[in-house]
């Protein structure tokens, strides 16, 4: 699609068309869904979207909430500020709200997840894509790109993002959650991720800035049952055995949260 964000708080329910005159319905819960034939992966789940929401609601990633909208703020000239893999739009939102002239949108996989987006903000909109295929945005349209604990198609940010743009990835380090990754037998980070991701960058975008975050989350033990259920190990724990290990644990667990937050601009 060739034109603007699609106006999901038009509450019209009018098919959004294409300039090649494809036809795009809105579903009723405000996202619309862009692109051909099914997806290869639903995304998250309605329960993990209620988790993610919780625990952010809760404030305890907020220091990746405050370290996005600070690069995107400094970032911004014009654009769309879009977000792959936006989840409850809950950064998405923060960002927007520091950028009073800026429209948003987001993207994801799953449809619980535009659902929840959806209603972020008065200024997004959300739709359901693939990010391996073909993103549904004109060429430098997208002034801020945000890709947060999501995949990335580095030639397709590329593409969208504007020659003043910049891409922020937030991606978590090899301890982050470490103590909740012994205690309980979750999913760990491989150490290898943040080379991965320069492999994958390297040919499309230049490094702007590389900053660390580390901070030390207190948890209760429903806490630490939000985080599993909202992250990759949902799909794998055991809801018995997971319940008979946050039991064990200290009533405050006190979790280290560790990601590492690149900025980058686009290689023209």
């Amino acid at each position: 699609m060739d034109a603007g964000p699609p106006s999901a708080h038009s509450g019209s329910g009018s098919p959004l068309r294409c300039p090649s005159n494809h036809s795009f319905d809105q579903a009723r819960h405000g996202y619309v869904q862009l692109g051909a034939g099914p997806l290869a992966h639903g995304g998250d789940t309605a329960e993990m979207i209620a988790a993610r929401g919780r625990f952010l609601a809760a404030g305890h990633f907020e220091p990746i909430t405050t370290a996005v909208r600070e690069a995107a703020g400094s970032g911004w000239r014009g654009g769309l500020v879009v977000d792959v893999g936006a989840g409850t739009g809950h950064h998405l939102a923060s960002v927007l709200d520091g950028l009073p002239d800026a429209w948003g949108l987001a993207v994801d996989a799953s449809k619980s997840a535009a659902r929840s987006s959806a209603r972020a903000h008065s200024r997004s909109d959300a739709i359901v894509a693939d990010v391996w295929r073909p993103l549904p945005l004109a060429d430098e349209s997208t002034g801020v790109l945000l890709d947060i604990f999501a995949p990335r198609n580095a030639p397709e940010f590329a593409r969208v993002l504007r020659s003043d743009g910049v891409l922020a990835v937030v991606t978590p380090a090899a301890d982050h959650l470490a103590t909740l990754v012994d205690a309980l037998g979750l999913l760990t980070v491989d150490p290898g991720k943040p080379s991965r991701l320069a492999e994958t960058l390297v040919d499309w975008f230049d490094p702007v800035a590389t900053t660390p975050y580390r901070w030390i989350m207190e948890l209760t033990h429903d806490d630490v049952d939000t985080v599993v259920a909202m992250g990759p190990s949902a799909w794998h724990a055991d809801p018995a055995a997971l319940g008979a290990g946050i039991a064990t644990l200290p009533r405050t667990v006190h979790v280290t949260a560790s990601v590492t937050v690149g900025v980058y601009r686009a290689r023209r």
